[in-house]
């Protein structure tokens, strides 16, 4: 079963038995970037804002359970979205509006197709306009592109026994078996 276009599970589960970091957190940010950012970059004038808004939730919750080890995020999204705000600087002006967002944005859209309470996605304007509760869906997905980019550098840089690794790994453990 392959968990990226160049990994299987076998491959992955052999880095990990030798301890491949550069290889694992090639793999993470391939598999990452296949399922969140070339799909959202590679659309052209079809691009959308919801659709860019969509994607990047998956990713921040996703990218988020990978930091904490969370091999289920059901009953935990919320705290995914403050933990994820609160971990990356450049979401720091979303930090105190972190449950807004995840009811307004995050849940209006993948579970109604519209942001509620006056939230406004668009394509255009700073990352976060905090007085029109307003977001640039294409920084907002950008941003997440770059703190999944500094996740892989962090694990290149981890010691194998950080906690950093036993949260990958716990992951990781999950979706290879929920990929069998």
């Amino acid at each position: 079963m392959k968990l990226s276009h160049n990994t299987t599970v076998d491959d992955y589960q052999s880095m990990e038995r030798s301890k491949d970091k550069v290889g694992i957190s090639k793999f993470i940010l391939e598999r990452f970037t296949e399922r969140y950012i070339t799909p959202v970059r590679s659309a052209g004038t079809n691009k959308h804002g919801f659709c860019t808004m969509a994607v990047s939730c998956l990713m921040v919750e996703t990218l988020e359970s990978f930091w904490q080890g969370e091999v289920d995020t059901k009953g935990k999204s919320k705290k995914m979205f403050a933990h994820f705000f609160a971990r990356v600087s450049e979401f720091a002006p979303f930090q105190p509006h972190a449950e807004a967002f995840y009811e307004n944005v995050r849940c209006g859209i993948l579970h109604q197709a519209e942001t509620r309470k006056g939230w406004r996605i668009l394509r255009s304007g700073p990352l976060f306009d905090e007085v029109a509760t307003a977001i640039n869906a294409t920084k907002f997905h950008n941003a997440v592109a770059r703190a999944l980019r500094e996740y892989c550098k962090g694990l290149r840089t981890a010691d194998w026994d950080s906690s950093t690794w036993e949260h990958l790994v716990t992951k990781m453990a999950a979706i290879c078996t929920n990929s069998k």
